[in-house]
């Protein structure tokens, strides 16, 4: 069973929950940005949250299925047709051979989860399906690509899962974060602006780093290589706040101010450009 890339769209990746236990060769973790949209959309076809999926960022794929299949699409919004008719997000939804599905755009938000019953079956390297090249032979789907999934059993009663998807989730522009390792090394003065100026999201933000507009001053040296993860957040010498994503480096020679906690990730890699973001501290 495969489904048939018409139109790959912009950086269309297939992502499952990424590689663990490969920074010390310099591996990024990679895997799906948004972990709950991720994890709901497999929900709703039955599969466990860990299956591979397919992540869409802003303008979306034409797929073709080349046999039946239960599907879902989860997300903020979306234009999304099959078949030149239009569909809603949030429901397992079979598919015929031959259908065509088209994700013209993420209207709100800025990635769409596809998950299909079985879960995506492609290349699998280092314990993972993430996409991220030179890892695997390509960082996102390209035009005639054909993807294998699981065989799709049709079950003579049908019971589709209803799980709820808490859209409220993306509405703050809070991120929690924890103080970094270097958080302790800036002033105070400089610490209470960090806490109550509302940054924005610029131009500049991939799946390996966000980066927020405005500038603070910064006189902290550069420190010794050190290790990072998704959701660090470092503090360049030239006063730049960095929030690294999943397919960061695994290490930095920045000071690391914050860590974002996971949710507060997921929260992020929904923002656009230009949107606001601030930052809320928790204690360890």
């Amino acid at each position: 069973m495969s489904i048939k890339v018409t139109k790959p769209g912009l950086l269309t990746s297939i992502q499952d929950f990424g590689r663990t236990g490969y920074a010390q060769y310099g591996v990024p973790q990679s895997g799906v940005m948004d972990r709950y949209a991720a994890k709901i959309a497999n929900l709703l076809v039955g599969n466990t949250e860990y299956e591979a999926v397919m992540e869409i960022t802003l303008m979306g794929p034409s797929l073709e299925f080349q046999e039946e299949m239960l599907v879902a699409l989860v997300g903020l919004e979306a234009a999304v047709t099959l078949n030149d008719e239009k569909i809603r997000l949030l429901k397992p939804l079979e598919v015929n051979d031959g259908d065509v599905l088209q994700i013209k755009q993420v209207t709100k938000g800025t990635r769409l989860y596809l998950a299909v019953k079985g879960g995506f079956l492609t290349e699998e390297k280092l314990e993972s399906r993430s996409m991220y090249e030179p890892i695997t032979r390509s960082g996102q789907l390209k035009k005639v690509d054909e993807l294998k999934v699981a065989e799709y059993k049709v079950a003579k009663a049908k019971a589709f899962a209803h799980i709820k998807f808490e859209a409220e989730k993306y509405e703050p522009s809070q991120l929690e974060v924890f103080p970094g390792p270097e958080f302790n090394n800036l002033p105070e003065e400089l610490k209470g602006e960090l806490l109550t100026k509302k940054f924005s999201v610029s131009k500049d933000n991939s799946r390996m780093a966000y980066q927020l507009e405005e500038k603070l001053e910064n006189e902290l040296q550069p420190i010794l290589t050190q290790p990072v993860l998704p959701g660090t957040v470092q503090f360049t010498p030239a006063g730049n706040l960095i929030i690294l994503m999943r397919d960061a480096q695994t290490t930095g020679g920045y000071p690391r101010i914050f860590q974002l906690t996971e949710e507060s990730i997921n929260l992020l890699v929904q923002k656009k450009q230009g949107d606001s973001v601030e930052f809320q501290l928790k204690e360890y």
